[in-house]
């Protein structure tokens, strides 16, 4: 998967439980042009989470364009993410667009990006952009700490992240499921 630079998106599922959070931070090159950004959003009637890391437009695009997909396959979050990667693919505009999702429901947490993957981690945790790894890493630790909490695991990795990367912020939003 192409790697991202400018954000922290995490996503964490337990069960049927899912939260999926965002630092607030947008740079513009080396320049921190807004703090309190929100780049989670809720999708096919409030039963599917979507982030994204990238270029702004780009992700209100592939919102648009997923969540389309969601409404023809009667939200099936597997099918929509797959027929959103082949769009995005194939599609000469498409092709060009800057930026990865994450999305999730209550079954499945997914990466999508535009060279065509779709994939479902198998500790059921999504991490984009720059602060991702550190993020990753955090929540693992959560997990294997004992955390039971999706909103919680999320929360206090994010906070951990926006302390050390460059390119995230402990300005925090996160939705759950």
């Amino acid at each position: 998967m192409p790697t991202i630079k400018g954000t922290t998106i995490l996503g964490v599922r337990i069960g049927t439980r899912a939260a999926l959070g965002g630092d607030g931070q947008v740079t513009l090159g080396e320049t921190i042009i807004k703090h309190n950004a929100s780049k989670i959003r809720s999708l096919g009637d409030g039963k599917v989470l979507a982030g994204f890391a990238g270029s702004t437009a780009d992700a209100l695009t592939l919102f648009e364009r997923f969540e389309g997909k969601l409404e023809k396959h009667s939200g099936n979050l597997r099918r929509a993410a797959v027929e959103l990667a082949k769009d995005w693919r194939s599609d000469r505009t498409l092709r060009r667009l800057e930026a990865m999702l994450a999305v999730m429901d209550s079954d499945a947490s997914l990466l999508v990006s535009g060279t065509g993957d779709v994939v479902e981690p198998d500790d059921h945790i999504t991490a984009l952009g720059s602060g991702g790894p550190m993020a990753l890493a955090a929540a693992r630790a959560f997990l294997k700490a004992g955390y039971d909490d999706p909103e919680r695991i999320v929360r206090e990795a994010l906070e951990i992240t926006g302390r050390i990367c460059l390119y995230s912020n402990t300005t925090i939003s996160v939705a759950t499921l």
